[in-house]
């Protein structure tokens, strides 16, 4: 792996993204849009049947943090469409580059935007709602790692389906995640789910950190299995759907499909 290659990929991303203000709308706007959305939502259910302030404080960690989630996977899916897009693909396939180059670029540009998410919310959460994300100390850490995690092989997925079956798969880069949140429990507990969904639900790393982020701000101790299982799931998919990009990639390559889907 060179890290050169990786350094000027993140710089094209940053160009791209610096140039392109809707993409900086999209990257600031929608998060704020979310928090200030249902947190006011919330404040009015709570004003109207007597519900707990530990409500409001759910609601507003978890949107928190599922946009750091959000923002590893769309960082992957959506770099790989604007190549596409660009007509820039068979230009970036044809130069020395390696998979783990491209993905490892990514993977940082969406650290990155992970992170200025995180700060960005957390600021207005504790100035409109008094909210302290802070407060989880080290936990919050580990939380936004396996989130980061759990995006990157989201997105690693829907780029591989996409090299895989090319521009009707395209719709899965927004497709995945609205599908994966209800499911993985992120504004409520999994025991909320029926019976049959609830192990669907725990085999996400998502559904573990979202169980122990409300144990966590709660002041209860966090089950050590939500702990471990959120560890190994995300090692798991990471793995597997690492392997499933790369064999699609040059899968792509052998057959052409990259010359005729990206030029």
């Amino acid at each position: 792996m060179n890290f050169r290659v990786i350094r000027a990929l993140m710089i094209k991303y940053a160009f791209v993204v610096s140039r392109n203000t809707f993409r900086l709308l999209d990257l600031f706007f929608w998060p704020v849009m979310d928090l200030a959305l249902w947190g006011l939502v919330t404040a009015y259910m709570m004003k109207v049947s007597n519900a707990p302030q530990s409500m409001i404080t759910f609601l507003i960690a978890a949107i928190i943090l599922w946009n750091v989630l959000y923002r590893a996977q769309m960082l992957i899916s959506v770099s790989f469409l604007d190549d596409v897009w660009s007509r820039n693909l068979l230009n970036v396939f044809g130069a020395p580059i390696k998979a783990s180059e491209y993905v490892g670029a990514a993977c940082l540009m969406g650290l990155m935007q992970g992170l200025v998410v995180l700060i960005l919310l957390s600021l207005i959460a504790l100035l409109l709602h008094s909210l302290n994300v802070y407060s989880m100390g080290f936990m919050l850490i580990f939380f936004f790692v396996n989130l980061l995690l759990m995006g990157w092989s989201l997105g690693l997925m829907v780029t591989g389906c996409i090299l895989k079956w090319g521009p009707p798969a395209e719709a899965l880069a927004w497709a995945v995640p609205g599908l994966v949140q209800p499911i993985a429990a992120v504004f409520y507990p999994v025991s909320v789910l029926p019976n049959w969904l609830q192990p669907i639900s725990l085999s996400f790393p998502a559904a573990h950190i979202f169980e122990g982020m409300r144990s966590s701000l709660s002041g209860q101790a966090i089950d050590p299995h939500h702990i471990w299982l959120a560890i190994l799931l995300n090692f798991l998919y990471l793995g597997l759907f690492g392997y499933f990009f790369k064999t699609s990639l040059e899968d792509a390559r052998k057959r052409g499909f990259l010359v005729k889907y990206g030029s």
